[in-house]
């Protein structure tokens, strides 16, 4: 089996440990669980995630109002040009924790909006094409739309890491990620 093949393995693993977990929830550990695909022209990302809602509310006003949530989340990055050598790949293992504020419904069913600032570390130094992170200590952050019905939310997020100048160079790695997250 290959590394790439071990490393998917693990993840859907850790996917698949988290949904079984579903129970948990009514014990306040988490409120749902995610699955996401990032995707650009250099690499290509699989994250997976749980949540746990805030029960906070702040600027309630028609039938809306301003929550959130954190996120702690396992990924891995498949890079294609790995110190600028086309075919060169190389794969990177991200954790990282997010406070996501999220615009909705009161209902916390429909549309909604979201931003969210975190911190992550990398398992190497990344450095693809053109682009080098010259930490391992990222933060990463997104701007995102969304749908949720009572079990399932769906969102498409535009997610950008970067060590905000720490250190140089700091090349950033954005991504387009889709995210489909089962609510317990």
């Amino acid at each position: 089996m290959s590394t790439l093949q071990k490393i998917v393995a693990g993840c859907v693993g850790i996917a698949a440990l988290l949904f079984a977990q579903a129970g948990q929830a009514a014990d306040g550990y988490f409120d749902s669980a995610s699955v996401e695909v990032g995707h650009n022209p250099d690499q290509k990302m699989l994250r997976v995630a749980v949540q746990k809602d805030w029960e906070r509310r702040w600027f309630a006003s028609n039938g809306r109002h301003l929550s959130g949530y954190w996120e702690t989340n396992v990924a891995l990055w498949r890079l294609d040009a790995y110190e600028n050598i086309q075919g060169n790949r190389k794969n990177i293992a991200v954790i990282g924790f997010t406070p996501v504020l999220r615009y909705q419904n009161d209902s916390k069913l429909g549309l909604y909006g979201e931003v969210g600032i975190g911190v992550n570390l990398l398992s190497t130094l990344y450095k693809n094409r053109d682009k080098e992170l010259s930490t391992a200590f990222q933060f990463g952050d997104h701007i995102g739309v969304g749908y949720t019905t009572p079990k399932w939310d769906y969102s498409l997020k535009f997610q950008h890491y970067s060590n905000a100048s720490i250190k140089s160079p700091n090349g950033g790695a954005n991504w387009l990620v889709v995210k489909a997250a089962y609510r317990f």
